[in-house]
């Protein structure tokens, strides 16, 4: 029998201090820890299905979380957040500070719906103040699930690597048709153009079709992004104004709309 390579101590995967993403990813557990591993993640998820259903079509915002209140791109995070909520989608982001922070606090300032998808991190990240409602998941796969879920179109703004992980599975996403051709914005251009230009290296050099860069708008102009977004979300899937569904008492649903206003959704 071959000799394999075993890691007694624990040391190349970081045991010292386990998050849940850490444990599960670690490598081979006792069958009866993998089981509870998995019932662990389902019950996140069944946690996080039933705190938003009820949160109405959404478009979900990313972009950093260390940008503070005096960054110019907070302030433009915040705009898009109120305008989005004027044509009634429901504000979703990861929940955390910066720039998800900003685009919740600017649904709240017009009266517009905003949920988070918050995660657990060991330097904790804690929800923003600006949440009707938030989930806080242990697994970043539960919490994109959430985020993709719920959501008919996608907003970046300047972020880091996070950012990018999300970015770049909303359109893998599209492209592989797991998702409907929900349309991606990229607001701020000089931040995004080394990617713009990569994307068409990789058109170039035929590792993507030339048509997947039509997945993206990238630009500055809020009302272009604004007005790309009714097009291709709102009129594109026949979105409509009607009150909430009421929530199911059997069910346990009570408390999970918080108010009974109309919002843009699939109509009945």
């Amino acid at each position: 029998m071959a000799n394999t390579l075993t890691d007694t101590q624990g040391l190349a995967r970081g045991r010292s201090e386990p998050g849940a993403d850490r444990v599960l990813l670690e490598g081979p557990h006792a069958r009866r820890k993998e089981l509870w591993l998995v019932l662990r993640a389902v019950h996140d998820f069944i946690t996080g299905f039933r705190a938003l259903h009820f949160v109405g079509p959404c478009v979900t915002v990313f972009g950093s979380a260390r940008f503070r209140e005096d960054h110019p791109y907070y302030a433009i995070a915040r705009e898009a957040g109120r305008r989005l909520s004027r044509i009634g989608f429901t504000i979703m982001t990861g929940g955390g500070p910066g720039l998800m922070e900003a685009a919740n606090r600017g649904a709240k300032d017009v009266g517009g719906r905003s949920v988070g998808c918050n995660i657990q991190l060991p330097q904790e990240q804690r929800p923003n103040a600006y949440l009707d409602r938030t989930v806080t998941c242990r697994h970043f796969f539960v919490r994109k699930v959430l985020l993709f879920k719920y959501s008919y179109a996608f907003v970046a703004l300047p972020g880091g690597i996070g950012t990018m992980d999300e970015l770049f599975e909303a359109l893998t996403l599209i492209q592989t048709g797991k998702i409907d051709h929900f349309p991606v914005v990229l607001i701020g251009t000089e931040y995004w153009h080394p990617l713009v230009d990569f994307l068409n290296r990789m058109a170039t050099e035929g590792t993507i079709d030339r048509a997947d860069l039509s997945l993206l708008l990238v630009t500055d102009d809020l009302d272009e992004a604004v007005a790309h977004l009714e097009r291709h979300a709102i009129e594109h899937f026949g979105l409509r104004l009607r009150p909430e569904p009421k929530p199911s008492s059997w069910l346990g649903e009570e408390g999970t709309a918080k108010r009974a206003a109309t919002k843009t959704t699939v109509p009945a």
